[in-house]
């Protein structure tokens, strides 16, 4: 398994609201690499990313940044903010600002902000050049190409994206990989990216890292290289499927035969039985640990 340095690291995370409650004993994102936070809708991939930017500090716990700051840091002293770029959801612009007045006031209230790259870039993701419209007025994925022109128009350290590519289209979402990846390589080693998604499928090409958030509790975490060794997809003729179904971790079948995901290190307990195995996507990883750990299938 490889090692790495934390640019987030966090102890005893735990938030509660209603009858949801997230509860992190523990969570490192590594630095200089692209971290997915996978999980269904209301998982609670939203609420940690809040509370990691500081949108939220109604939480107990701790968190280090870039292995120097702690939270109370990033709430007094403006280093930090100005390294750490946020996209999220909600009212991320006030319903009534124009395209212009979104950035002229994101040029007044961070120091590295190049007015010049958030026009090129904006240019870059076909943003329609029209300053004085209502950013409300336009759709939801011009009103996330903003956002994310915005955050890299700055000169950051780590960047926090919260569901980046849900409202972009196949082609925008393959120019959010590229954007991340050179993002990353600007400054190899010393840059991070977190972002958030539902759709692993759409951003597997730049994920290095996943971190898995089910009910409120990271359930699978660790390198892409490492999980595609840990699992495998286990293929098999119909009539092997009933002994083979005590080691899988989830399984689909029809009239002919069986798939489904085992970790690598029970293959032996599929001795004697004609199987074929695969190295499983990172979808196929995340969809069978949060069928084993979603409410939808029965938590098991």
């Amino acid at each position: 398994m490889m090692e790495f340095n934390s640019v987030i690291h966090g102890e005893n995370i735990l938030k509660k609201y209603g009858k949801f409650r997230l509860d992190i004993p523990e969570l490192d994102v590594p630095r200089g690499f692209a971290t997915a936070l996978i999980g269904e809708n209301g998982a609670g991939k939203s609420t940690l990313l809040d509370i990691i930017a500081g949108i939220r500090l109604d939480y107990k716990g701790s968190l280090r940044f870039f292995d120097r700051y702690d939270d109370k840091d990033r709430e007094n002293d403006p280093a930090v903010k100005n390294a750490i770029g946020y996209e999220g959801t909600g009212n991320y612009f006030l319903p009534m600002w124009t395209v212009k007045q979104g950035r002229e006031i994101q040029k007044l209230l961070f120091d590295s902000f190049d007015e010049d790259k958030y026009i090129e870039m904006c240019r870059y993701l076909a943003v329609p050049d029209e300053d004085n419209k209502k950013i409300s007025d336009l759709s939801d994925g011009n009103q996330m190409k903003l956002k994310l022109a915005g955050v890299l128009a700055r000169d950051t350290e780590l960047l926090l994206l919260d569901e980046p590519a849900s409202p972009l289209d196949p082609l925008m979402r393959d120019k959010l990989c590229d954007m991340i990846r050179e993002y990353l390589q600007s400054d190899e080693g010393n840059k991070s990216v977190l972002f958030s998604t539902h759709n692993i499928a759409d951003m597997e090409a730049v994920t290095d890292y996943m971190i898995l958030v089910e009910n409120g509790r990271i359930v699978e975490q660790g390198f892409v290289e490492d999980l595609k060794e840990k699992y495998v997809v286990v293929k098999g003729e119909k009539a092997d499927e009933e002994f083979a179904e005590k080691v899988l971790y989830s399984k689909s079948s029809n009239a002919y035969g069986f798939e489904g995901l085992c970790l690598a290190e029970r293959l032996d307990e599929l001795a004697g039985i004609n199987v074929k195995v695969e190295i499983p996507s990172l979808s196929q990883i995340c969809v069978a640990i949060m069928k084993q750990n979603s409410a939808l299938y029965g938590i098991r």
